[in-house]
């Protein structure tokens, strides 16, 4: 499933690309289109961070944040197609945080960026466990199905 609704962003910019769904068959069911679409999001974040090597460099580890997040088995799948660390952070919905603490800087509650990255709280880490040939093999099919488009 590729969720190009309104075209595809970052990194291949098409905004005349459309949705997709490649593959199905007769025992296909809503089981294995939800899982694509929850794998679809974890293999356009390792687009970007294919993107990001590109410009020369490589996160070790990711900082999630949102909803999503607080399902585990899509974390354990991002970790595995990223072939790095997931942390998840205690707090999940951080937009408003974010907010608050950028305020507190200004108005001087804060001494510094630093501060503010040390009051941040890991509830979980996910390691990748998929081998890199599989995940290489998956990642491919994505590839695929994203030129189609």
């Amino acid at each position: 499933l590729v969720p190009a609704f309104t075209g595809l962003g970052a990194p291949y910019w098409d905004p005349n690309a459309r949705g997709a769904i490649f593959g199905l068959t007769r025992d296909t069911g809503i089981k294995e289109i939800v899982t694509a679409g929850l794998q679809s999001v974890c293999y356009q974040t390792k687009d970007l961070q294919k993107a990001m090597e590109k410009d020369g460099i490589r996160p070790v580890n990711l900082r999630v944040d949102g909803g999503m997040v607080a399902n585990n088995w899509v974390l354990q799948f991002l970790a595995d197609i990223l072939g790095a660390r997931v942390d998840r952070p205690s707090l999940v919905e951080t937009t408003a945080l974010g907010a608050a603490y950028l305020a507190g800087l200004e108005a001087g509650v804060y001494g510094s960026l630093e501060e503010l990255s040390d009051l941040w709280r890991c509830d979980r880490n996910f390691e990748p466990v998929m081998t890199k040939e599989h995940r290489d093999k998956l990642y491919d099919g994505w590839s695929q199905a994203v030129q189609k488009l």
